[in-house]
């Protein structure tokens, strides 16, 4: 390639990037990423990960966590999921869980950062701890089982957040 060319690539991607706003700031450097998404996953779960484990049967070796209120509980929540709101953690989570065993926080869902500021709270006091994403909205709306008062009730997925012939979406 000559110098002419070289440049007039360069330039041909310098205004390409600088009016594509998806490169406008370019894509960090593979290892860069790797580290970041490794350490999302590390904080971070999803609705269909959880429910695989807790249908697996057996000790899944973690402890669902619904911070929301009472309120909230009663309107729904995830079976077998251990009811803590957040402003109730640094009183009373060391009498409810065991510090040995991670915990799974959940609050609405992604409009919420309850979750977020419950998993903070049990981080700060020592517990390992990764966020739910998708909140309990997600749970229901991907058509897994939840309870009530009124027993345990399950909707129809939503194709739009769950495949339909499977459970599992092979992601």
């Amino acid at each position: 390639m000559t110098a002419t060319a070289a440049t007039a690539a360069t330039a041909e991607v310098t205004t390409a990037t600088d009016v594509n706003p998806v490169l406008r700031v370019p894509p960090a450097a593979p290892a860069t990423a790797a580290a970041h998404f490794r350490a999302s996953l590390a904080l971070h779960t999803d609705v269909s990960d959880v429910a695989a484990a807790l249908s697996a049967g057996g000790d899944p070796g973690f402890v669902v966590l619904d911070s929301r209120s009472t309120a909230s509980w009663d309107q729904g929540r995830i079976p077998g999921a251990a009811h803590l709101p957040t402003a109730l953690i640094p009183e009373q989570a060391g009498e409810l869980l065991d510090r040995a065993v991670p915990v799974v926080t959940y609050c609405w869902g992604p409009g919420c950062d309850g979750a977020t500021r419950a998993a903070l709270a049990l981080a700060e006091l020592g517990f390992q701890v990764k966020e739910m994403l998708g909140g309990f909205e997600y749970w229901v709306r991907e058509g897994f089982e939840y309870e009530t008062g009124r027993g345990r009730e399950r909707r129809a997925a939503d194709p739009l957040t769950a495949p339909e012939e499977t459970a599992d979406c092979g992601c």
